[in-house]
């Protein structure tokens, strides 16, 4: 059989309640219909969650199966170590072509002091083939908000050179994905071979330079009477910037969307699109300001929960998977439909095993999370609670402590938008020492020392 082609479609910061599949307020504003036919024919997972929710350190769990503490990358601004095997890798050695296009933000190691030997930064400057991760085409910029805007900007080709581009920069960053399907502009993919292509948007992500997020222009138009989430409204204590910016937001998610139809059409213009699978998620998700100073970097649902809809191959039929997966098991799951063995160092299982409700799959019903930069801190959720414990180590330069406190303890069946933290209810005693052993087995798992947890007044 034709190994099929594999196109990984990437948003950043996206919540999964933009989209219709998940929310009936974004269907009726119609955000996603591409989308929303692909959950039609593919597979939605309802409950995805990221493994870190900061930009860079997801990135790096996504190319090399293993957590932050694992990879290095436990901050932004660590480059992956280039001898470090990636998903492009195993691909490239498998027989399949490579591609990468949009934002990488995996290629400096600028969190380090500058006097640091290992100290570089290629945030607004061509990226060396060995900081690539292996990837054969690449129209790509390091820090994509740092040599961009909503409308215009640069990024790079495999040859190191500078490419402008004027229009909106989704469309043009998608623009480079339909040249490499396309095989045109010198492109040299090989279409006796099939290809994995990564598409890497920075939307709906907010312009950090200009403080506000940028939807394409009518934005604010199109989607000013859109129904705001519950769990932004009822944020207490913060300072929130959702009114300002939810219209943007949207029509970011909505170019997200336009886009992915013009990357299925074109695969259906050059009859490949049968022979595709689709993976559609994001780094992580936006509280906007709900939960701390910035939009993620916590334990929090409105941080963690990403959509994930798969479509092609295996996966079809309009199924809805409720178990609890993780963007740690898509490499595995990349590798599984490409036919190639699954190290044993990957730290997630291929979701193909979950696609056949009637096979005993021994999936593990926990999803872990490592927080970084905000705090230094760990975090647990099962079907119905979250447990989330945190240290006093300078979270920028410590990848993992020795001692944490306690820091959120949430009923998630009775309290789904987290506003009672019940860590130092005495009532939950027993609740608090479950959820530390099952943290402390996923953190093993992780490379990381037990460490020792304590509450306000004792070591439990």
């Amino acid at each position: 059989m034709k190994r099929p082609n594999i196109i990984f479609y990437f948003s950043d910061q996206q919540r999964h309640d933009t989209i219709g599949a998940y929310n009936k307020y974004a269907k009726e504003f119609n955000i996603t219909p591409n989308l929303d036919k692909m959950a039609e024919t593919g597979v939605k997972f309802e409950y995805a969650f990221t493994p870190q929710p900061v930009c860079g350190p997801a990135r790096a769990c996504i190319q090399t199966g293993r957590f932050a503490t694992q990879n290095g990358c436990f901050t932004n601004g660590r480059a992956l170590r280039e001898n470090d095997m990636t998903i492009a890798k195993y691909l490239n050695n498998s027989g399949y072509d490579t591609a990468y296009a949009g934002k990488w933000h995996l290629a400096s190691n600028n969190a380090l002091k500058k006097d640091d030997e290992n100290y570089f930064d290629y945030g607004t400057v061509a990226i060396p083939e060995n900081l690539r991760g292996g990837y054969k085409y690449w129209r790509t910029a390091d820090v994509l908000e740092f040599t961009s805007h909503g409308y215009g900007g640069y990024i790079y080709d495999e040859n190191m050179n500078k490419i402008e581009f004027k229009d909106y920069r989704c469309d043009c960053i998608t623009d480079f994905a339909l040249e490499y399907i396309a095989n045109k502009n010198n492109n040299t993919r090989d279409e006796n071979k099939p290809f994995f292509m990564f598409v890497s948007h920075i939307e709906p992500h907010q312009q950090n330079d200009r403080d506000k997020f940028e939807g394409p222009n009518g934005s604010v138009e199109k989607f000013k009477n859109f129904n705001i989430p519950e769990d932004l409204k009822e944020a207490k204590n913060t300072e929130p910037d959702f009114n300002e910016h939810f219209a943007n937001y949207l029509g970011c998610c909505n170019s997200l969307d336009y886009n992915l139809g013009r990357i299925i059409a074109e695969l259906k213009k050059h009859n490949i699109f049968e022979n595709t699978v689709i993976i559609y998620t994001s780094d992580h998700s936006c509280h906007f300001r709900t939960r701390n100073s910035e939009y993620k970097r916590s334990c929090h649902e409105n941080s963690i929960r990403i959509p994930m809809i798969i479509s092609g191959g295996e996966f079809n039929g309009g199924v809805e998977i409720q178990n609890l997966v993780s963007l740690m098991d898509l490499p595995s799951t990349i590798l599984d439909i490409a036919g190639i063995a699954v190290p044993d160092d990957f730290m997630g299982k291929s979701l193909v095993s979950l696609l056949n409700q009637n096979q005993d799959c021994e999936w593990e019903e926990e999803i872990f999370t490592q927080i970084s930069e905000d705090k230094l801190a760990r975090c647990i959720r099962t079907q119905n609670w979250k447990y989330s414990i945190a240290s006093d180590e300078n979270p920028w330069t410590t990848a993992a402590a020795d001692k944490y406190y306690e820091d959120f303890l949430y009923d998630l069946q009775n309290d789904p938008f987290e506003q009672n933290n019940l860590i130092n209810e005495s009532e939950f005693k027993e609740k608090k020492k479950e959820m530390s052993r099952i943290l402390i087995k996923y953190m093993n798992r992780a490379g990381e020392k037990t460490p020792v947890i304590v509450s306000k007044d004792k070591i439990i």
